[in-house]
């Protein structure tokens, strides 16, 4: 049963709706849908399943491009209805010819419907019969010709032309995998199709006598032979002093201390103990306040796609492409948009993009584009580009607000700490990061206290310990083999006291597949309700970055005792400047999680950390 069948534009206007009398739909599928699928560039996949107390629906739609309209249609995921694709192609097609942009309520369009809903419940059950006859035809019918093969054609032990023999040639020497042309079974046997080797007057067979063209001792004595001549010519050119050979000089161990410039130890006083360097006012601003400046070379953009363009023009030619940007098409095909989407995915590709998200990527661009008409004096490749160019800013752009600075004062005044946990895999550079961000709000006159929750990994709480020395902020530790989520707690409990501002909270390594640690972040999360959960991933990773994000939300998910489970809320991009234009990973893991890219780490000093510009980015993906 079809529970809702929804017509409205692209901007958000509803034009016609259907509902079936005394159901309503429980939650809200559509704006789910129109929020985690439309927006984010996931309408190439066939249908999309939500959950709601009570209910399972499955949501199909189509697209009318030209007019800028879409056809969403709601039903029960148990009925598996065979007829709601057909249903959304004949109403797209009714629709699109009574569409007026002026009209805003369409009453008329309910017999129609209705009229349409019939003939595609009929045609569904025709197919249904169709294929439940014709499966007993097509049994039989498989029978029949096995018959024939088995009985007629040489199968078994039938005899062929006159021949009592098997398939084996009549030599009692059966061979599996190919038919024999010979029956001698004393002689070789010959694959069909293979090509016999000639028999030479010795009595064998080319490639094994020792007179063939690969005879070894031949080769080994040219080899020999060879040598003799090489010796000979640089003996004849012993005029020519040789190059002397460069001796490695022997290294001298000294006892010298080392240079001043390359110690980075905290200066120690004579009792032996270490003193506090305080190096906030050293380092200088930090690059999260900077603006980066964006320069937009559209010049050479313009040229540089104008030469890929006719370059991958494919199988059109430059006359029939060229023809077609000046008169314009009618209603683009996917046939047309096929080989400018296959080079923006190869290229995608190239910037370490994951190919399931370039591919998932392109199938939308393709149903965006697909039924509209191209304007003159455009080529199709420049459309897909603009088209892909404007889905990437609409995936990268946060989707609601990062200001941390604002969240922090907001818990601030409610008397609360604003608590922020540092998740990932091992060796992201989870704690080095963390004391950027400790370094950044330190700046804006926020206190800071950090908390050694990564009691797993040897020398996590003393590497934390340092950062928090050089600048002079408190931590909470409390060694090592300890509940991390209790720590966590009593560190909270600890900043209400102390009247810290925000509570850095860094966790333990841990593999998204190890699930003891999974399930002691689970913890973590549940018993302390941080406000913001920030995964630290590297840029380097590539498709690894898919795997790790897909499965630490269905972790964060699936072991939480929560009805409604936290999920990653941000990501924080480490060794940015390591990677030049290899910048896809930002993409995957942003397209894979929905979750924004809050910081970047781009260096190694207390500064380097900033915002995501994606504007540069998108303009490195598509060059």
């Amino acid at each position: 049963m079809l529970e809702q069948l929804l017509i409205f534009t692209r901007g958000g206007l509803i034009l016609w709706t259907y509902k079936e009398f005394g159901n309503a739909l429980r939650g809200s599928p559509i704006d789910t849908l129109i929020r985690s699928c439309l927006l984010e560039e996931r309408s190439g996949v066939a249908s999309y399943n939500y959950d709601a107390p009570g209910a399972s629906y499955t949501l199909k739609w189509a697209f009318h491009n030209e007019l800028g309209l879409v056809f969403v249609a709601v039903y029960q995921r148990i009925l598996h209805l065979l007829y709601v694709d057909d249903l959304l192609s004949m109403v797209k097609q009714e629709f699109s010819e009574i569409y007026d942009p002026k009209r805003t309520s369409y009453y008329d369009f309910d017999d129609v419907f209705q009229q349409l809903k019939k003939e595609a419940e009929a045609l569904a059950e025709e197919m249904k019969k169709s294929k439940q006859v014709g499966k007993p035809a097509n049994n039989t019918l498989g029978k029949k010709q096995g018959q024939v093969q088995n009985g007629i054609i040489g199968g078994g032990n039938k005899k062929k032309n006159g021949d009592e023999s098997g398939s084996d040639g009549g030599d009692g020497d059966k061979i599996k995998g190919r038919q024999l042309e010979n029956g001698n079974s004393k002689k070789k046997h010959v694959g069909k199709g293979e090509i016999p080797a000639k028999i030479n007057a010795t009595g064998k067979e080319n490639g094994t006598s020792n007179t063939g063209a690969f005879d070894v001792n031949k080769l080994q004595k040219l080899r020999s032979k060879g040598g003799k001549k090489t010796d000979n010519v640089v003996s004849k050119g012993s005029k020519i002093e040789p190059a002397k050979k460069i001796t490695k000089k022997n290294r001298v161990w000294d006892d010298s201390p080392p240079e001043p410039k390359l110690d980075f130890t905290d200066p120690v006083s004579e009792n032996g103990e270490e003193i506090a360097s305080a190096v906030a006012t050293d380092q200088g601003d930090s690059m999260m306040d900077k603006e980066e400046i964006f320069s937009s070379d559209s010049e050479t953009e313009e040229e540089d796609t104008g030469k890929d363009n006719n370059a991958k023009m494919g199988k059109k030619g430059w006359f029939s492409s060229m023809f077609q940007s000046i008169a314009g098409k009618a209603n683009l095909e996917k046939s047309d948009l096929e080989p400018a989407l296959k080079a923006l995915k190869d290229r995608l590709m190239t910037k370490n993009v994951a190919e399931e998200i370039a591919e998932k990527l392109c199938e939308s661009v393709a149903a965006s584009l697909e039924g509209k008409k191209l304007a003159s004096f455009t080529r199709i490749s420049s459309t897909v580009q603009a088209a892909m160019e404007e889905a990437l800013v609409r995936i990268l752009t946060p989707r609601r607000s990062i200001d941390i600075l604002r969240d922090v004062h907001a818990a601030k005044e409610r008397g609360k700490p604003y608590v922020v946990v540092f998740v990932g895999v091992n060796g992201v550079g989870k704690s080095t990061n963390l004391a950027k961000v400790a370094y950044w709000l330190q700046q804006h006159k926020i206190s800071v206290m950090m908390a050694a929750c990564d009691t797993f990994r040897s020398g996590a709480v003393e590497q934390l310990r340092t950062h928090a020395r050089r600048l002079q902020i408190p931590i909470f530790e409390k060694g090592y083999e300890k509940d991390p989520a209790i720590v966590a707690k009593e560190a909270i409990q600890e900043a209400l006291r102390n009247g810290s501002d925000v509570v850095l909270v860094d966790t333990a390594g841990r593999m998204q597949d190890n699930e003891p640690l999974m399930r002691a972040l689970s913890k973590l999360i549940y018993v302390n309700t941080p406000d913001l959960i920030l995964f630290v991933g590297e840029a380097l990773v590539g498709n690894d970055a898919v795997d790790q994000l897909t499965k630490f939300n269905q972790k964060l998910g699936d072991l939480s005792p929560s009805p409604n489970p936290r999920l990653i809320d941000g990501i924080l991009l480490t060794k940015f400047d390591t990677i030049d234009d290899k910048v896809g990973a930002a993409l995957s893991m942003v397209y894979v999680s929905g979750a924004p890219v809050m910081f970047v780490g781009c260096g190694q000093s207390y500064t380097d950390l900033k915002k995501l510009n994606v504007k540069s980015i998108v303009k490195t993906l598509l060059k």
